[in-house]
């Protein structure tokens, strides 16, 4: 573990990023029922007139922040907009954007790791059935780290393996139709 270092989750992160769609606007819409347990990708997307909501953009990881989604897996990498898009999608999202330097394919994974799902889960606070996660617990915890070109070699093993899961799921879905 040479040059893995220990950094709070805020420091590789950004936690809701400010981003923009003006109230009215048609925009991509990700409601919490369209992803997937455990599943990377987002197999679809409505267009609604924004609102309100959370903002993202591709290559964002967005977590359920609220039960039972988030202990049933519901977190994704945003893969779905144009470049430059905006999309938006339930309040009830934490939205992570890599920060510079940091590989948006290895947060994805951390985020979706036991190191980031466990404590997430275990903070939070709200009356049954509508607990929410502290983000600032999230925020603070402290994770080891690996240097750039490692977290892109742990990041394509994990990716190679997703990419290979969705396109057997693809196989599949044709061979039932």
């Amino acid at each position: 573990m040479t040059g893995w270092t220990s950094r709070k989750l805020k420091d590789i992160a950004d936690f809701n990023p400010k981003e923009s769609i003006t109230k009215g606007a048609i925009a991509k819409k990700i409601a919490m029922d369209k992803l997937q347990p455990f599943c990377r990708d987002i197999p679809e997307y409505e267009f609604e007139s924004f609102s309100g909501g959370t903002k993202f953009r591709n290559g964002d990881t967005i977590m359920a922040r609220i039960t039972p989604c988030l202990e049933n897996g519901k977190t994704a990498k945003v893969n779905i907009l144009d470049d430059g898009e905006v999309g938006f999608g339930s309040t009830e999202y934490i939205v992570f954007r890599a920060k510079d330097g940091v590989d948006e394919d290895f947060v994805y994974y951390l985020v979706c790791s036991p190191l980031v799902r466990d404590p997430a889960i275990k903070s939070m606070v709200g009356s049954s059935g509508r607990q929410r996660v502290q983000t600032s617990v999230v925020q603070n915890l402290d994770i080891m780290i690996p240097p750039y070109d490692e977290q892109k070699r742990i990041s394509g093993v994990l990716k190679s393996l997703d990419d290979k899961i969705a396109a057997n799921a693809e196989i599949n879905k044709n061979l039932a139709v």
